[in-house]
């Protein structure tokens, strides 16, 4: 995550490690170019928005970091969703096997337990056809990349993302697979 908001920024991080020394990262972002303003403007957090044009939509969320996991799924519920949190892709296939609606897989790319999230994501669809499926990642800059292209179909928001680039993709991403939207579900690809 701390590469992928450097690099993200328009920076770059190292990561200087010595045995019994510990690690020191250093992050180099550029110099802002605009002036600072002296007034600083509350934000307003904004009202609960309509998850779909058909009504509740279930998400489930799957994040092995206990706290990311929890901030997401807090913003998500705010968004007026229902959520479903998991930590592994072995758990999420339970929640996809079992008998619980669920309308959206939002699943960070890398985790640990042997399924990685794109793994996760085949297996899920092929579970249920029709599901639509939404990444997230800190490495967004070549997850999707394959023979220098970048592939079509996946959606991908990269970390760190703000509440409100979270709402728009999540709500992009249920229009366009949902009955009458602009399209069928795009099948994924499964890689290691």
């Amino acid at each position: 995550m701390v590469f992928g908001f450097a690099k993200q920024s328009g920076g770059y991080a190292e990561l200087e490690s010595a045995p019994g020394r510990g690690t020191t990262v250093t992050i180099m972002l550029p110099l802002a170019k605009a002036e600072v303003k002296d007034e600083v403007s509350p934000e307003v957090p904004a009202a609960p928005e309509s998850p779909s044009a058909t009504g509740p939509a279930t998400i489930l969320v799957v994040e092995d970091d206990p706290l990311v996991r929890a901030q997401v799924a807090m913003s998500i519920r705010s968004l007026g969703y229902e959520v479903i949190e998991v930590a592994d892709g072995p758990a999420a296939l339970q929640e996809i096997e079992g008998e619980r609606r669920i309308d959206l897989l939002f699943t960070d790319i890398v985790m640990p337990g042997g399924m990685n999230g794109r793994e996760l994501a085949a297996k899920a669809c092929t579970a249920r056809p029709g599901l639509r499926v939404l990444f997230t990642s800190g490495y967004s800059d070549n997850v999707f990349i394959r023979d220098g292209r970048r592939e079509a179909g996946p959606r991908l928001l990269g970390k760190p993302y703000r509440r409100p680039d979270l709402a728009r993709m999540l709500r992009e991403v249920l229009e366009e697979h949902r009955p009458g939207g602009n399209g069928a579900a795009k099948p994924i690809a499964s890689t290691a």
